[in-house]
């Protein structure tokens, strides 16, 4: 069979649902994008170049990154919301209002077809927000496509802030709430500077029919941990497999924790009883033998530094405060 050759024209709104669907399922069809095209519609927002876009006549956003997510609720633009990748989480007190907004996949595996579905104007997510191939198809459909980095300081934080409300529109949202952040890590910085010494913290994800993964360097809980205060007990980089018998040897001072659920952050008993029972041996670590554990949200370990690290970090340093007074 002899493979033949389409050149996509840019499409309208009202025909690319229909023309994207029918190019992906072509059969022997070679399909040639114009690499240069796809790629300059592919926007990254940097610290220092504003997010300049023409203005549409209604703003539909897909928010594929549960940190980008969390900041576009944060700014008051919900009602703008068409969809959301299968990370990002509704408060239960906008839920009764979000009703429409669809769930898609994972943030690094969007499929454009659901997405081209929903209509939305833009696009916007993490650096990892993915794959390729889905991004260029969104832009072949006129879609704004945002990679937002993501936040490993509090500047970059304030800056993928502006860059948001410039596309939602909420200057004065922005404003407030970056004033609000700057205060909680202000107050974040003022306990920091009560600890006499850096605790040792060991990140641990539970995974259930697997292996526990402690998180290393270079990792969301790293930068958690830092924040807050803490020496990594990890010396590695990334996220490995830990034996009972290493992380006994760790002997770390405080346990993070996340285990995809929909528990509170908090440190209890319930996560002691939870934690032993996977791996006895962390009983007779510090953090066991204090029963310093603490409950990490999913949603805190995607996108870097945003709302819900900032408020990990706050409730990390607090313990760290309690178990230093029990010293």
């Amino acid at each position: 069979m002899t493979s033949q050759t389409i050149f996509c024209r840019k499409l309208t709104f009202s025909d690319k649902a229909f023309a994207i669907r029918a190019l992906i399922i072509t059969m022997g069809t070679t399909i040639i994008f114009s690499a240069s095209y796809a790629l300059a519609n592919v926007t990254s927002a940097s610290a220092k170049k504003p997010v300049n876009l023409p203005e549409t006549k209604q703003t539909r956003l897909v928010s594929a990154g549960a940190g980008v997510t969390e900041l576009i609720l944060a700014l008051g633009a919900a009602p703008q919301l068409v969809g959301i990748d299968s990370t990002s989480q509704i408060p239960a007190k906008l839920a009764p209002s979000m009703t429409q907004v669809q769930r898609l996949g994972y943030h690094r595996m969007l499929s454009a077809e659901g997405i081209i579905g929903l209509n939305p104007s833009h696009v916007i997510g993490s650096e990892v927000m993915g794959p390729e191939s889905s991004l260029h198809l969104l832009t072949q459909a006129n879609i704004h496509v945002i990679k937002l980095n993501s936040a490993t300081t509090e500047q970059q934080l304030m800056d993928n802030i502006d860059s948001l409300s410039e596309i939602v529109g909420k200057p004065s949202s922005a404003l407030e709430l970056k004033r609000t952040l700057k205060q909680q890590l202000a107050q974040i910085a003022d306990k920091r500077s009560q600890l006499t010494s850096k605790p040792k913290v060991l990140f641990l994800l539970l995974q259930e029919g697997r292996p526990a993964r402690v998180g290393g360097k270079d990792t969301a809980a790293d930068l958690i941990i830092t924040l807050a205060g803490g020496a990594n007990a990890a010396d590695f980089d990334s996220y490995k497999s830990v034996s009972g018998e290493g992380i006994l040897a760790l002997n770390p001072e405080v346990i993070l924790l996340s285990h995809r659920s929909e528990q509170s952050m908090q440190a209890t008993a319930a996560l002691f009883d939870e934690v032993t029972k996977q791996i006895p041996l962390v009983a007779h670590t510090k953090a066991g033998q204090q029963q310093a554990f603490i409950n990490l949200k999913p949603e805190a370990l995607i996108g870097g530094l945003g709302l819900s690290a900032i408020d990990a970090a706050d409730t990390l340093v607090q313990q760290f405060l309690v178990t230093q007074e029990i010293k």
